[in-house]
């Protein structure tokens, strides 16, 4: 049997089953541990992460930092806070990903796929051609190639040079 190693992956295993006090996003938020949470960006009403188990390499998370379940009950100025963040987010992964492509979306309620229905977020996950093989197929496995460490330092490189 082939063996995949993904170190990264047995925080998510270990805690299986035991419940965080609170949202994970808001608290998250409160700890103001931006390089440990992978928090790439925060505006006024929201911030974009890192998401820890991603679809693909690059998959961030851009989430109002009010608490609210559905994208009705954000005020206008957050919806425009949090849509200006996801484009920003999308420039910051063109630069640094070169990506063909990307998927983007919302799952509103458990049923429709929400991990965390109970505080909306976007996904913004990056594609390439090919990007799609034969491991979740046949294996059931996602190859994710590259490091949060890695990404999250690439990240931090390039909005240290958009900023000057």
């Amino acid at each position: 049997m082939d063996k995949l190693w993904a170190p990264w992956r047995i925080k998510y295993v270990t805690k299986i089953g035991k419940k965080v006090k609170g949202c994970v996003f808001c608290n998250i938020l409160k700890e103001k541990k931006d390089k440990k949470n992978f928090i790439i960006t925060r505006t006024k009403h929201s911030y974009s992460v890192l998401n820890l188990y991603p679809y693909n390499n690059g998959h961030i998370l851009i989430i109002p930092n009010r608490h609210v379940s559905d994208l009705g009950g954000l005020k206008k100025e957050e919806r425009e806070d949090l849509l200006d963040l996801l484009g920003e987010t999308k420039d910051l992964l063109d630069k640094t990903m070169k990506a063909d492509g990307y998927n983007i979306g919302i799952n509103l309620g458990r049923a429709a796929g929400a991990g965390f229905p109970k505080h909306v977020h976007i996904h913004l996950v990056p594609r390439w051609q090919g990007d799609v093989n034969f491991m979740p197929v046949t294996g059931g496995t996602k190859v994710i190639s590259q490091s949060l460490k890695a990404l999250y330092e690439t990240f931090f490189k390039a909005q240290k040079t958009r900023k000057k």
